[in-house]
């Protein structure tokens, strides 16, 4: 169980890192003023546009924040309900992991076609930790 913490604990650090682009975006676009104040000129009617990039840099922040609940709920039960002895729940919250890092970097770029599949994939992964904790043989 140990390494489904692990896995855990960088989805966390995932969540916290994918704050900073569209936050130095912002930066750059209010510039150093603007951004250390909080809001620029007539904020929210005037607000400067953001690049694309960032625009979907912070949604995919804001996707992730949505989904970690679900994950940190289901690594948790799975750990106070298997006492850690599932090995596959290890692999599934690996699978979580990583298909949230690609989908990160996907969204960001905007490559087509991708972003909804790999999200699926990290979906799957909650569920599929969900029923291995419920339905351990």
């Amino acid at each position: 169980m140990t390494e489904t913490y692990q896995y855990l604990a960088l989805s966390g650090v995932l969540t916290v890192l994918l704050w900073t682009p569209y936050i130095v975006a912002r930066l750059f676009t209010w510039g150093l003023g603007g951004f250390l104040k909080n809001y620029t000129g007539d904020f929210p009617r005037e607000t400067p546009e953001q690049p694309l990039w960032a625009a979907r840099a912070q949604r995919s922040h804001l996707n992730m924040v949505e989904t970690m609940p679900a994950f940190i709920a289901v690594v948790l039960a799975a750990s106070l309900l298997t006492n850690g002895t599932l090995a596959a729940v290890n692999a599934w919250a690996a699978v979580f992991f990583y298909a949230r890092v690609v989908h990160a970097v996907v969204y960001i770029t905007g490559m087509p076609y991708l972003r909804t599949p790999i999200y699926l994939v990290s979906w799957f992964a909650i569920l599929a930790i969900a029923y291995l904790t419920f339905n351990q043989a």
